[in-house]
């Protein structure tokens, strides 16, 4: 059974989603069975590749609140992320253009290791401080993922996987989601943000119920290897 996750690598409430996901399959008896895609959401597709300046004045000024209540809701938010066994530092932030990462996990995905290069990326931006939209500093977070460093380098070189992130922004819109972290359990059941695990956990097996095939009960005449039944 797929999932499939829209998010954003500079989006606190994907991490804890990503978290609160894995909490779920790690309760979740067809586990082994669950195959996970991670698709591109922009949420500020217009921003420069580096956006400089503090990271709690930039909240304010996007949410219309005075400084302080933006260093209140970050520290409720990490407060949250704690839970999860996450640590944030939202004031360290150093947000970017995410355009390029998302290639890169679209190439991370070509090479089997999509969910480590995702993991990555989340953690780089929300705890280590690293400049997210920066080209040398993407190449060095995927290679540490498996991803070949000389590969990343030439994909950010070219346009390639760019139409790939584009048709995932296109997938977004015709589902109507206009936030994330996003889900969608085994193409039926779309989950909307970051919920708690037990609602998860419920999806995936409501989803996984409705893929398997309904037995009726009792038996009828079948062809068995080269005999039939008469």
């Amino acid at each position: 059974m797929r999932v499939d996750i829209w998010s954003d690598v500079v989006c606190p409430w994907c991490y804890i989603g990503k978290r609160r996901l894995e909490t779920a399959l790690g309760k979740f008896a067809h586990a082994g069975d669950v195959e996970i895609e991670w698709h591109s959401f922009e949420l500020d597709p217009h921003a420069p590749r580096v956006v400089e300046g503090d990271p709690a004045a930039r909240l304010a000024a996007k949410y219309g609140m005075s400084r302080d209540e933006a260093v209140v809701n970050q520290a409720r938010l990490t407060s949250l992320a704690a839970e999860e066994g996450l640590t944030f530092r939202l004031g360290d932030s150093r947000s970017g253009n995410t355009f390029d990462a998302h290639r890169l996990l679209h190439l991370a995905a070509d090479r089997g290791v999509q969910g480590q290069a995702k993991e990555r990326l989340l953690a780089a931006y929300l705890t280590e401080g690293e400049a997210i939209g920066d080209p040398e500093t993407l190449v060095r977070l995927v290679s540490e993922a498996g991803v070949d460093r000389e590969e990343a380098r030439l994909v950010l070189a070219s346009d390639k996987y760019a139409d790939e992130v584009r048709a995932d922004e296109r997938r977004a819109q015709e589902l109507a989601i206009t936030g994330v972290p996003f889900f969608v359990m085994g193409g039926r059941y779309a989950v909307p943000g970051a919920q708690p695990a037990e609602l998860l956990l419920e999806a995936l097996n409501r989803a996984w119920d409705e893929s398997q095939p309904v037995v009726l009960s009792g038996d009828g005449p079948v062809c068995d290897g080269d005999s039939c039944a008469i």
